[in-house]
């Protein structure tokens, strides 16, 4: 028999669980696939907003939207289209019932345990679906799931479910390459977002004297090609701060110190051409990106919570 037997709602960043079903089935298959629940947990982060784990016996489908995933266990024959719609619909009832800031700052797993009450009802509905009414809305999920297909997780990168896992990276046609290689970043704060203005700024303020010293170059002016050269790098290495601020890397704070440092190189070579408060301002500018890229770090690891 097709059904779904249990569903849990996640949140992305720490794998911490903020609610899930409580009257699920207590077979061994089962208990196995709750374990595969908490090791995917921890790897919700790297992976695409929608995937699919076969089991053997059982399937367990999530979506990820807004740092909350909404993650389910059905058996091996229940229809996709129904699983991800039974999903989109735990995902539009948490997001109108709590909001970001909530889930953001909760530090108790299960602290929205109450949210069970809409699983069971959604989970008996889509259990029975003759009683569906919501045909149209099938439809455009079946076109959807089409359109975008889940990406199937292989068993072999998940690793065994004893507690020992493997680092995996994925490959998602269609969702672009996720890797441990390139996680995502914390969310951006105020002051980064001031931090990647004033990065640009400088940039463009060395780009612009680049250019003048070109012109003054042409012109027969005296001016030092040197000069030029220390311009053009001081606005590529600003450029990169701002890729380092947005984009993870490895080797990231390294790159980000040794890009601070070129910065204040440019600088000290160009005293003659620029006041005290000049310099001051851009090295002050490149400490201060630094010093953004330094706090603004991998999403985390999730800790061992009961899934």
């Amino acid at each position: 028999m097709s059904m779904i037997l249990s569903a849990s709602v996640i949140r992305v960043r720490d794998g911490l669980p903020l609610s899930a079903s409580t009257d699920y089935e207590q077979g061994t298959g089962v208990q196995e696939c709750r374990k595969y629940f908490k090791m995917l947990s921890r790897k919700l982060a790297q992976l695409p907003d929608r995937c699919t784990l076969k089991t053997g016996h059982y399937n367990i489908n999530f979506i990820s939207s807004l740092g909350v995933s909404y993650m389910m266990l059905c058996t091996e024959n229940y229809p996709n289209v129904l699983a991800f719609s039974f999903l989109d619909e735990l995902q539009k009832e948490f997001i109108t019932t709590y909001n970001m800031m909530k889930t953001n700052t909760a530090v108790r797993p299960y602290c929205f345990i109450e949210f069970d009450n809409f699983i069971q009802r959604t989970k008996q509905r889509y259990n029975n679906p003759r009683s569906l009414s919501t045909k149209i809305n099938l439809s455009d999920m079946q076109m959807e799931i089409k359109l975008r297909p889940p990406y199937q997780i292989p068993m072999c990168e998940l690793g065994s479910a004893n507690g020992v896992t493997s680092a995996f990276s994925v490959d998602y046609k269609g969702a672009g390459k996720i890797s441990s290689a390139h996680q995502r970043l914390e969310p951006a704060t105020l002051s980064g977002i001031v931090a990647f203005i004033l990065s640009l700024l400088c940039g463009a303020l060395n780009l612009i004297r680049g250019f003048h010293a070109i012109e003054s170059l042409l012109q027969s002016d005296g001016e030092d090609l040197n000069y030029i050269i220390a311009f053009f790098l001081g606005t590529a290495a600003c450029l990169y701060q701002c890729y380092l601020l947005v984009y993870y890397t490895s080797w990231r704070n390294v790159k980000s110190f040794l890009t601070f440092g070129l910065i204040c190189l440019c600088n000290m070579y160009l005293y003659e051409l620029r006041n005290l408060w000049q310099l001051f301002f851009h090295v002050t500018v490149g400490a201060f990106v630094t010093l953004q890229i330094w706090l603004r770090q991998a999403q985390g690891k999730a800790p061992d919570h009961d899934v």
